[in-house]
């Protein structure tokens, strides 16, 4: 999703459980269209977007379910969706509860009691940002950085003090984490090369990227299987799972759409990338990278530089310091934002920004 200015928001893709995107019209939205938000004045702060609903919190604290789920809460800070749990940061029962963190069920209207929760301490909380958003812990990582939540148990998981967490990012089996420093950690399942060591290993605890040492990193996103990271000069290093060309590099199904016959693997390279062929129109064979275990630099056109990534499943999006937005990866139901629902392995701008006179926004989500 893309935030035009303070308060106003566009939405694409997939809204078959009519989830608010744009219109609503229909089971898809191939294009950018205004987002439909909660209220006709409803200043949405944070949008967090699932399969199948979606989660708005405004400046006020009011939370607002779309979609598959729905239901409407008061004295919230901040709010996570996934398909298994919706975990919300807000104001505890009773006087002078403080603030507690809570994970419910999508379905259950945020009524009765939640699956479980946890106060978070006055020491955790900070000072506000300008404008009552917290200037740290962005869920999943809470405020103060020293815990995390998980959409599976245990939902609460500390993290080590001296990692000082700045962003926290979770993948389909996986964790990002960027230190304030710059320096990236991960941690997870490792098959499909989504952690950045070289190997297809799982990591039971933080691990530094070696690859990365010396680089100080502004960003980071998670997405199913593969991962992504910005530079503070605005470099995209990106790596993991390639099976969609969500690593905009050439990719075997989008090879075998474009009526191409796979060939026979040749075997990962001494890098640890699995790098295979298949027969490319002129009858000559064409290399594919089906999974890319160590950060890859990827280049955007001379002079476009990169300020936030953000990550689906298996596709993959970057806003650059002029205000575009581009895509790749799966496009089947519209994420992309082109008119076409063409999966890409090359980044592709989203020209409905640019022929609007539009530019997109980073945001803390």
């Amino acid at each position: 999703m893309a935030e035009e200015r303070r308060g106003s928001w566009f939405g694409f893709g997939f809204c078959g459980f009519g989830q608010a995107l744009g219109s609503g019209r229909g089971r898809q939205v191939h294009s950018p269209e205004p987002l439909q938000t909660p209220g006709e004045d409803a200043d949405v702060c944070r949008v967090s977007a699932s399969w199948s609903y979606t989660a708005f919190v405004t400046r006020g604290g009011r939370l607002e379910l779309s979609g598959s789920a729905g239901c409407a809460a008061g004295g919230c800070r901040d709010a996570w969706a996934s398909e298994a749990l919706l975990v919300v940061l807000r104001a505890g029962p009773g006087r002078g509860a403080g603030t507690e963190l809570q994970a419910w069920a999508p379905g259950s209207a945020l009524s009765g009691e939640p699956l479980w929760a946890h106060t978070v301490g006055p020491e955790a909380e900070g000072e506000d940002a300008p404008g009552g958003e917290p200037q740290a812990g962005a869920l999943p990582l809470l405020p103060g950085a020293r815990a995390y939540v998980s959409p599976r148990p245990p939902f609460y998981s500390p993290l080590a003090p001296e990692l000082r967490a700045r962003r926290l990012e979770l993948g389909a089996e996986h964790a990002l984490l960027l230190d304030e420093a710059g320096q990236v950690f991960s941690w997870g399942q490792g098959r499909h090369g989504q952690l950045g060591h070289g190997t297809l290993e799982a990591e039971l605890e933080p691990r530094p990227l070696e690859a990365l040492q010396g680089v100080p990193m502004a960003e980071v996103a998670a997405g199913g299987w593969h991962s992504v990271c910005v530079s503070e000069t605005g470099d995209i290093y990106i790596w993991g799972w390639n099976e969609s060309g969500q690593l905009a590099l050439p990719s075997r199904s989008l090879a075998e759409v474009g009526k191409t016959a796979a060939g026979e693997a040749s075997g990962p390279k001494e890098d640890g990338s699995d790098v295979r062929t298949a027969e490319g129109e002129s009858g000559g064979l064409a290399p594919f990278i089906a999974i890319q275990p160590f950060p890859a630099l990827l280049d955007l056109p001379p002079g476009t530089d990169a300020v936030k990534a953000s990550c689906g499943s298996r596709h993959t999006a970057v806003v650059t310091r002029t205000g575009e937005l581009y895509t790749w990866g799966w496009g089947k139901y519209g994420q992309l934002g082109h008119e076409d629902t063409s999966s890409l392995d090359r980044p592709r701008r989203v020209e409905y920004f640019v022929d609007k006179r539009l530019q997109t926004k980073a945001t803390k989500m």
